[in-house]
């Protein structure tokens, strides 16, 4: 097949969609299908992907916007018609993966050509509020999902990377064929024995990925460890870039015994902190699957995670002990407190979540993506 993926950030994996996006051209590619990439990413080097197999259109600027959206590592493109008709010329299918301009453009012109198009779900609104500074604003949510709604509810199928997500959708009246399918993590992340640091061998060492945004909670992080008995022998860890890293920094230098540290790692660096980390605490209390936490479990570093109403995370606690109420930093205290006070209870959940893990692979996700992809196809050929 050859499938242009829609894709408005392309260029650097700094959110869960480009990771996706890159780990999903990565295998179609390995399967033997051409992918294109139509994106408003500048300068994108992918050695996966054929040189000329990328269009770029302008980044859309949002005046008064800007330092938000470049803020949170996101370029939003403008719709240019030409562009798009060159990369959907003689795909066999095109997949949209941001619900905004390109996909609501994009899809009557690849009607128009007689292509068939799927959509994916990736960034519930919450995303937006949160980023924005009004947190999760349920009125204007709620508008945003209803208004969404009338474009996704032009594709036949539409993927979403988790039940909660598409739960949620049902519930504001999406009528596609919503398939929950995991995102997957790539076999890149896997258990190794790469060993702590000197500096930190005495340490217990905390993780935590991902974007530094309002939602993602690292401040709860922040003020549990603050608050438990073994403040001095945690260092705490952030991987990742955004807004949020200044006031972070801040709020560590009065609370932690340790110095925070932030890094924006690779790949490979990454790798190599979740498995000399000792734990890893996701706190997002918006989350359509969190990509980040399965990275780091299927390592085998065992999670705590927050339950929060629009964060499908949770869905990957195996006990009580991997799991407390959102924005409850007392009881992240103590789940922390008690993982370790419980090395042996921990290094059981570590085998559990190493087998938990297999389920997550990229390779069965792409799998049954790729069917969905087909099955449209198919319905288009049909008609």
């Amino acid at each position: 097949m050859i499938i242009t993926l829609v894709v408005d950030q392309y260029k650097n994996i700094n959110n869960g969609t480009t990771a996706t996006a890159r780990h999903l051209s990565e295998r179609l590619v390995k399967r033997g299908h051409t992918v294109r990439i139509l994106t408003a990413s500048k300068g994108v080097v992918d050695k996966n992907i054929q040189e000329n197999n990328i269009f770029v259109t302008e980044e859309r600027i949002f005046p008064g916007f800007m330092h938000l959206i470049h803020g949170n590592g996101m370029v939003i493109a403008k719709a240019d018609k030409k562009v798009m008709r060159e990369a959907f010329e003689g795909a066999d299918l095109v997949h949209f993966m941001f619900p905004f301009n390109l996909m609501k453009k994009g899809k009557s012109i690849a009607d128009a050509m007689g292509i068939p198009s799927t959509a994916a779900f990736h960034i519930p609104p919450e995303h937006i509020t949160c980023n924005i500074g009004l947190r999760q604003c349920k009125p204007l949510c709620s508008t945003i999902y209803r208004a969404w709604r009338k474009h996704f509810n032009r594709f036949n199928h539409v993927h979403t990377p988790s039940i909660k997500m598409k739960t949620i959708l049902e519930g504001y009246g999406y009528k596609s064929n919503i398939h929950a399918i995991s995102n997957g993590v790539s076999d890149v992340y896997c258990k190794t024995d790469f060993p702590k640091p000197a500096e930190l061998e005495d340490k217990f060492v905390i993780l935590s990925s991902g974007r530094l945004a309002s939602e993602k909670r690292h401040k709860d992080i922040v003020n549990a460890v603050a608050l438990s008995k073994y403040n001095s022998r945690i260092q705490l860890m952030f991987c990742g870039k955004g807004t949020k890293e200044k006031s972070l920094i801040k709020l560590a230098a009065k609370k932690l015994e340790n110095p925070l540290m932030i890094k924006f790692c690779d790949r490979q660096e990454l790798l190599n902190i979740i498995n000399y980390s000792d734990l890893y605490v996701h706190a997002s209390e918006v989350e359509a699957e969190a990509i980040s936490c399965m990275e780091a479990f299927v390592c085998g570093t065992v999670p705590i995670i927050a339950s929060a109403p629009r964060s499908a995370s949770s869905q990957f606690a195996l006990s009580e002990h991997n799991l407390f109420k959102s924005r409850n930093v007392v009881e992240l205290a103590e789940k922390i407190d008690w993982m370790i006070e419980n090395p042996q209870e921990k290094t059981r959940m570590e085998e559990e979540y190493l087998e938990y893990g297999k389920n997550f692979r990229l390779e069965i996700c792409v799998d049954a993506l790729e069917k969905v992809f087909l099955q449209a196809i198919e319905e288009k050929e049909g008609k």
